[in-house]
């Protein structure tokens, strides 16, 4: 099925109107692609189509509230962006970390990140706790600040950022761990 965008607004019309089939078409349209999102903010596959069932009913419960003006697409992410937040925001309790935490020295190598597939890397991070999860999801992919993220998840600026450099150590001593069950392999 051609994912024409051009007839979204008549298509957003028609889902307001009831139209099923405007609806499951909308849904055609960017489940693919929202799934990629609730992936990354999710510890598993069930989880993620959960995030992306529950992310579009919000959608089509507050179509109406889409104004036209921007990127259809970028407000049905920040639908699933926040309903994933919702749910941990729910279930976790983030921590602060001791700030003078020692960080890793070692940075992880060129040649060990190349080597990584867009799985690999998406599979370290579904490894990463919640919390931490979360921050580096929205800092490093999501383009947020550390106090919008702390301003999301009702944690300090000080907190998001501790999290954020534990999560790349943590990420780092992972990628380490896969690069050498790889190069053992060849």
């Amino acid at each position: 099925m051609k994912k024409n965008l051009d007839n979204i607004p008549e298509i957003i019309k028609a889902c307001i109107k009831g139209d099923r089939i405007a609806q499951k078409r909308l849904y055609q349209m960017f489940a693919d692609k929202m799934y990629g999102v609730c992936l990354r903010y999710a510890a598993n596959t069930d989880e993620a189509k959960d995030i992306l069932q529950d992310g579009f009913i919000k959608v089509f419960l507050h179509l109406n509230q889409f104004n036209f003006k921007g990127s259809f697409e970028g407000w049905v992410r920040r639908i699933m962006i926040n309903t994933a937040l919702e749910k941990y925001r729910s279930q976790v309790t983030i921590y602060s970390l001791d700030e003078r935490m020692p960080l890793s020295d070692e940075g992880v190598q060129t040649t060990v990140i190349e080597s990584l597939s867009a799985e690999d890397l998406l599979g370290l991070i579904r490894q990463l706790t919640p919390k931490y999860r979360m921050v580096f999801n929205l800092y490093a992919i999501e383009g947020y600040n550390h106090k919008e993220i702390g301003d999301l998840l009702g944690i300090s600026e000080g907190t998001s950022k501790s999290n954020l450099s534990r999560a790349r150590v943590i990420l780092q001593e992972k990628v380490k761990e896969l690069y050498s069950v790889k190069r053992d392999v060849k």
